[in-house]
């Protein structure tokens, strides 16, 4: 089987799965409600398979669900981030966890090809992908998906063959499309970006004054 003809095949695994969270998005999910706790905030609970950022202990916690071929997604990363990190992450403030919900099969594919990567390389390959949509993604009309993503998985340090054994991972496939079928079900996530900032919803691309307010007023008060 050639390379071409596996990423076809591991396509077409993930586009059933995509379904499945498709289905639960616009039609299980439409009377859904996120889930507060008994204070009237969601509840997340951490999974050993987050990947995060900061301190556990932070006062904030903030949980993203985005996708890496989402232009908002990009966007927000690109924008908003860089302050996020600086200005919270890094001082103490906010513990962040970031979870792929998947928009289509090629989210799948680079998310398990993030998995595949050390820990400590994961956020630098979402966002090498969150930069590079557009040598990628097939929105932006690429047709050869499978050579593109062995490009950026090249650009991480990855082979060919570490490539597709990575997107090839059924039971990391499932776990991908698991949290984006929890996060529809049980958080009433129908698109991307999408936060939980202590137990609270956004949707969108949340700008930074925004979200510096929203954080601010969440922090002790001194």
């Amino acid at each position: 089987m050639t390379r071409q003809q596996l990423l076809i095949a591991l396509v077409a695994v993930a586009v059933i799965a995509i379904g499945i969270v498709s289905y639960i998005v616009f039609f299980g999910a439409s009377d859904a409600t996120p889930v507060p706790d008994s204070g009237g905030k969601l509840t997340v609970q951490l999974k050993p398979t987050d990947r995060t950022l900061g301190n556990p202990k932070a006062p904030v916690l903030v949980v993203e669900y985005a996708a890496p071929s989402c232009p908002h997604c990009s966007r927000w990363d690109q924008d908003v981030f860089p302050l996020l990190k600086a200005q919270y992450i890094d001082t103490g403030k906010v513990y962040y966890v970031f979870r792929v919900f998947p928009l289509n099969p090629v989210d799948v594919a680079a998310e398990a090809m993030a998995r595949c990567l050390p820990a400590d390389n994961y956020f630098q390959f979402i966002d090498l992908m969150f930069r590079n949509q557009d040598k990628w993604d097939p929105e932006f009309g690429i047709t050869d998906t499978h050579t593109a993503l062995v490009a950026m998985g090249r650009i991480a340090g990855m082979s060919a063959e570490q490539v597709d054994t990575c997107i090839g991972n059924q039971a990391e496939q499932k776990t991908i499309t698991d949290v984006g079928q929890e996060a529809s079900t049980k958080y009433n996530v129908s698109g991307t970006p999408s936060f939980i900032i202590n137990g609270q919803f956004r949707s969108g691309e949340v700008p930074w004054d925004q979200m510096k307010t929203l954080l601010d007023s969440m922090l002790p008060k001194k």
